[in-house]
């Protein structure tokens, strides 16, 4: 029983993975537009969406 979990949450990891991507390139899009514009509000919020969606992305691999 405790492989099949594995396998489906390794198959939802792996459906996760693409969009995790396509969101932190979105969030990484907003960070260089907010230091660009000079927002340090926008850049605190952006660096700290970063770092949630990279320990995702980190527990997604493992």
């Amino acid at each position: 029983m405790e492989k099949v979990i594995q396998t489906l949450k390794r198959n939802d990891g792996e459906k996760r993975i693409p969009v995790l991507k396509m969101e932190i390139d979105y969030e990484l899009l907003t960070l260089y537009d907010a230091l660009q514009s000079n927002d340090k509000e926008q850049i605190k919020k952006s660096k700290k969406k970063l770092e949630k969606l990279r320990s995702e992305w980190i527990l997604l691999e493992a």
